[in-house]
């Protein structure tokens, strides 16, 4: 038994088509989200209209989510360099194991001091916030609680990049997009550091192939409204008008392997890039259990629970 525990959070996915429509519902019931109101009576209604589609995109990457998975080995490699002073567990905010789930399990475990870190590198009310508040709901008072926000300028996590860049890159000229997770430019209007952070990620990265061309697009919008720009879609056919042949695409909002990153990048994006005249689409992989990653989120641990 260990007094002090990390909670490691992710967003979640479903694992199996079944999971499809209860991880939408969960998704579309979240306020920090969806902030409409009748939430509760809209949320299954919706999900139940985007299930077919939803799953038409994960029967394409082979009937669910690696993302349980991959988060799994990260919290196992973090066990290990941690030892035995820690308990490590994972909790998703939209499928199981759920952040309650975690918690309760911690708690079994004797954990007085807790850490909540979140894998997302940059924060964001929609994600780290909404997670934090969820954590909140089903805290005992008696527990002790920290927590980091982000981790987008951390120099492991940027080196963990780097060498992941580095065993994709082609020999000869490429360029380097960052795709990351879009979101609503009204919460950025309203004081939501993601945007900048996301663009400090990637200049921080970019720094260290001075040689390569590069910029920064988004992903993923879902509903109406104004979304962050350029859209990784645009910026292809932006690119592809303005000559490149080959493009590397770094997903540097993402920890682990998510729908957004095998279909919306490796199958749409890609196809879409070959349409447009893109001789070379490279897509990067996740940082996942890169042993730099693991020794970033070993640092934040030790900075903010010692």
């Amino acid at each position: 038994m260990a007094e002090k525990g990390v909670l490691l959070v992710n967003m979640g996915g479903p694992s199996s088509l079944e999971e499809v429509e209860p991880f939408l519902k969960n998704l579309f019931s979240d306020p920090y989200i969806f902030p409409l109101p009748f939430r509760g009576l809209l949320a299954p209604l919706i999900a139940r209209l985007r299930a077919k589609k939803v799953k038409a995109y994960y029967e394409a990457i082979g009937g669910g989510s690696p993302q349980l998975y991959q988060t799994l080995r990260q919290q196992r490699a973090l066990k290990k360099l941690l030892g035995p002073s820690y308990e490590v567990a994972v909790g998703m905010r939209y499928s199981p194991p759920f952040i309650k789930d975690a918690l309760n399990e911690l708690l079994k475990a004797g954990v007085k001091k807790l850490l909540f870190l979140p894998l997302y590198p940059q924060y964001s009310t929609a994600t780290t916030g909404s997670a934090y508040a969820e954590l909140k709901r089903h805290l005992p008072k008696e527990v002790e609680l920290k927590a980091v926000e982000e981790f987008h300028d951390h120099p492991l996590f940027i080196q963990s990049w780097v060498e992941r860049i580095r065993e994709s890159l082609p020999e000869g000229e490429a360029y380097l997009l960052f795709s990351a997770h879009g979101l609503p430019k009204k919460l950025i209007k309203r004081g939501d550091p993601y945007q900048q952070q996301v663009e400090r990620t990637a200049y921080l990265i970019a720094k260290h192939f001075p040689h390569l061309p590069w910029s920064v697009s988004y992903q993923s919008k879902v509903g109406f409204g104004e979304w962050l720009g350029p859209s990784t879609e645009e910026a292809i056919k932006k690119l592809a008008r303005e000559g490149v042949k080959t493009l590397v695409v770094v997903p540097v909002s993402f920890v682990s392997e998510h729908v957004e990153t095998l279909y919306e990048l490796d199958l749409q994006m890609a196809e879409l890039a070959r349409k447009e005249g893109i001789e070379r689409f490279i897509r990067v992989p996740t940082p996942q259990d890169h042993p730099l990653f693991i020794q970033c989120l070993r640092d934040l641990v030790l900075k903010h629970l010692p």
